[in-house]
């Protein structure tokens, strides 16, 4: 028994040396996380300022587009693959930070490339755009709003964790609910990564396509309030609402067990 005393006292020593190291492994995790976070916060401010510092919004207008369509066009077939690289580029860094922006950009992806091409290279630029904007919020916000608010809103994270395709979809669909808002407060939910491109990408499709058709008649528009009419507003709108049945026949055949 005695010679097994000493080894059960290293053991407890190695034991206990260990435990400082894990903390302090601990801490530097946690101080690297908090600078990646400042890192990633400093860059959004700065982005977001200079966008409107150097008064770039003046480049995202329709008179704008309509002034320059023959430069463009001519960039485009004479540089197709450049153009539609750096048209996704651009797409997707307006949407990642959040910028004003997305309707004159979609006009001009189908005023260069067509309705279906340019609902394509939308739907690219605009998803990947929308994702990182919804991993930022989910890296910067989401342990900060589950600490403050968790209990409160633990209802509403397994609710929406359980329907988030159907509900990403009816936000994605209804033109009342802002893209760029959508994308940062889906950061905050539970939601699944897959789930959420996914519904982003499917979701988009209608209001992309319609504004690429209708930049097919660039000289034609004078507003954009031409292109969404009421009657377009409410076409989206019934499309969200239908995207909305599997949960209510959810809830139902529920309440019918």
């Amino acid at each position: 028994m005695n010679n097994q005393q000493p080894y059960a006292g290293s053991t407890m020593a190695e034991s206990n040396a260990s435990m400082p190291a894990s903390v302090a492994a601990s801490s530097e995790s946690k101080g690297k996380s908090a600078q990646g976070k400042i890192i990633l916060g400093v860059l959004f401010a700065a982005a977001i300022g200079a966008f409107f510092y150097f008064d770039l919004k003046q480049y995202l207008s329709l008179e704008t587009l309509k002034e320059n369509r023959d430069r463009l066009l001519m960039f485009t077939d004479m540089n197709y693959a450049s153009a539609v690289s750096l048209f996704i580029g651009v797409y997707i860094l307006q949407t990642a930070f959040s910028l004003p922006g997305g309707a004159i950009l979609t006009l001009a992806g189908g005023f260069l490339f067509g309705s279906m091409l340019g609902t394509l290279y939308v739907n690219l630029g605009a998803t990947t755009g929308a994702t990182l904007a919804f991993l930022a919020a989910r890296y910067l916000l989401r342990d900060w709003v589950e600490g403050k608010f968790g209990s409160r809103l633990g209802p509403f994270q397994e609710g929406f964790s359980k329907n988030a395709f159907s509900y990403l979809m009816t936000l994605r669909l209804i033109p009342a609910f802002p893209f760029f808002l959508v994308n940062l407060l889906s950061g905050l939910t539970r939601v699944n990564l897959g789930t959420y491109v996914v519904a982003t990408a499917l979701g988009i499709i209608p209001g992309s396509f319609v504004y690429a058709y209708a930049g097919r008649q660039l000289g034609t528009i004078n507003s954009l309030k031409e292109i969404a009419s009421p009657n377009v507003l409410l076409a989206f709108t019934l499309l969200g609402l239908l995207a909305l049945l599997p949960i209510v026949y959810k809830k139902f055949a529920a309440k019918k067990a």
